[in-house]
């Protein structure tokens, strides 16, 4: 009686593992160098005019990349020669006064993705500011912990100029970033600035050459992701949040804040920067940072 011989079938090849792709927008791109994520306002024909559409897509990039284990800081810019020029006031305005509902959900997202959700990121945020900036921009630029601005970049408060306030919240924005003196004189004379003044009163951190806004940034961006991820998100909550506060209350809220910090860091970064410092003398914490172990 013939026998079959058992032949062995060939493994089977895994299947290669798909790098994950980033959703597409119509209005917004984004682009990513090696931990930064650079989240593009990208209507460059209107300079970046912040429509229905352009909010509805930042409000869901932002969603997105708020939970993406790859972003670890976020930038925030616009595509070719300037940063935002405001809400584009035909869309915006015009475009959904019949519609109730979609203003309704323009409005929604608009303030959603500006203040709320980009104040709040949970990782460091820089405002890359490359040329124009007015009215409406102004408020993400002030929800970003940095800003950085080209020297040529223009800023302005232009709404006087035909008739209205800074929109949304931009009055109480630029309340908390200036002083009263100029924030008071540029909402009311709609004059423009550029980004030398802009650092001069407080508006971003830094002015530099246009041709090495973006080196700034990133040189910027590379030192926030050496430190350690839950100190940097616990303290900008912290510098935010108790400026609303009277001593008592801020010292309770950041007796608090610092408990929560030692519980939820996984890097259990106060513990080993002790231990670098004290133990091994390897840093000092005046003049650097202690070496993260990444898990």
């Amino acid at each position: 009686m013939a026998t079959k011989t058992a032949t062995k079938s060939a493994p089977k090849k895994k299947a290669a593992a798909k790098t994950p792709t980033d959703p597409t927008f119509e209005t917004v791109k984004i682009e990513r160098d090696k931990g930064i994520t650079f989240l593009i306002m990208n209507r460059p024909e209107k300079r970046n005019a912040m429509s229905p559409q352009l909010h509805m897509d930042m409000n869901d990039a932002i969603d997105y990349l708020a939970i993406d284990p790859a972003t670890e800081v976020l930038v925030i810019t616009g595509a070719g020669k300037a940063f935002s020029a405001g809400q584009d006031i035909k869309l915006y305005f015009r475009g959904t006064a019949n519609d109730p509902a979609l203003r309704q959900k323009a409005r929604s997202a608009s303030n959603a993705w500006r203040w709320q959700k980009l104040s709040r990121f949970p990782k460091p945020t820089i405002a890359m500011i490359n040329g124009f900036c007015f009215g409406g921009a102004f408020t993400q630029v002030c929800a970003c912990d940095f800003a950085i601005a080209a020297n040529t970049a223009t800023f302005g408060l232009s709404e006087v100029n035909w008739g209205i306030l800074p929109g949304g919240i931009v009055s109480w924005n630029v309340g908390q970033v200036m002083n009263y003196r100029n924030a008071i004189y540029y909402a009311t004379t709609g004059e423009p600035f550029d980004g030398k003044r802009a650092m001069e009163i407080g508006m971003v951190n830094k002015a530099v050459p246009a041709g090495k806004l973006k080196a700034e940034v990133v040189k910027l961006a590379r030192l926030m992701q050496q430190k350690s991820p839950a100190a940097v998100r616990y303290t900008k909550e912290a510098v935010r949040s108790v400026r609303f506060m009277n001593e008592p209350e801020a010292a309770d809220y950041l007796n608090a804040k610092s408990d929560a910090l030692k519980h939820n860091d996984k890097e259990d970064g106060r513990e080993e920067g002790m231990r670098q410092f004290l133990d091994e003398k390897s840093y000092r914490p005046g003049l650097g940072h202690f070496k993260r172990k990444k898990k």
